[in-house]
């Protein structure tokens, strides 16, 4: 217990307080709970670089893998901090940079077409905030046109910039429906996501069966024949 507190004394002072109900930092993160709807990010955040992030990133990286015990010399692990450092920054983690949100277009709903339309199974790959590991799934998005529609592949591309930052899996959700509302102009957007956390099944509780499903629904998709109608294209087709 003793060293535990020691470890927790060297953590900046944000982690060592209690925000939710008397809850740890690390008690939040076992129990996969979350307290920011927005993505938490300091007001200096893009104050460095990329490049300066990653040099910053490999350091550091290297030192975890140095009290971790392992050879820097060999020639497999001497590049892994700077690999890591560039896949953080330009890849897994390219999200949080508002500079990659995907550019959106809208055009005309000319075909007068007044049904949902259901992007089904686009694949996610996002990382849990609370541990940094994997998070793997689909997700499926609607929306029913007010006027104007997007092009299939930005759906895609949204669901892809939300998910490039550490998350939890509510959160991305929204965040998701709530940038469609507003691309769209319309409240009529539903999304879900179906997904499996490495967080719960390769560490902790070790279960490798279970799922994650969230879901959203704005507008005419709060009606239940629209809820059902929505959920026989996404799991009966």
């Amino acid at each position: 217990m003793k060293h535990q507190e020691t470890m927790l004394n060297t953590l900046p002072n944000i982690v060592k307080e209690s925000p939710l109900n008397g809850f740890s930092a690390c008690d939040i993160g076992d129990n996969h709970l979350f307290i920011n709807m927005d993505t938490p990010l300091r007001k200096d955040a893009f104050k460095l670089t990329d490049e300066e992030k990653k040099q910053k990133i490999a350091h550091h990286f290297a030192e975890i893998m140095e009290v971790l015990g392992l050879d820097l010399t060999d020639d497999s692990l001497k590049g892994t901090p700077e690999r890591v450092a560039k896949m953080y920054v330009d890849e897994i983690f390219s999200g949080l940079n508002p500079k990659n949100k995907p550019k959106v277009a809208l055009f005309d709903n000319k075909y007068q077409y007044n049904q949902m339309l259901v992007e089904k199974n686009i694949t996610l790959y996002s990382n849990c905030e609370h541990h940094f590991v994997p998070i793997m799934g689909v997700a499926h998005v609607a929306y029913i046109s007010s006027g104007k529609v997007i092009g299939l592949s930005k759906l895609n591309r949204i669901v892809k910039y939300y998910a490039k930052r550490p998350q939890v899996q509510e959160r991305l959700t929204n965040q998701i429906a709530k940038e469609l509302q507003e691309i769209l102009g319309t409240e009529d957007v539903a999304v879900i996501i179906d997904a499996k956390h490495l967080c719960v099944s390769s560490r902790g509780i070790e279960d490798n069966a279970s799922s994650t499903v969230t879901s959203f629904y704005g507008g005419k998709f709060n009606d239940s024949e629209k809820i059902r109608e929505l959920h026989s294209y996404v799991y009966n087709s």
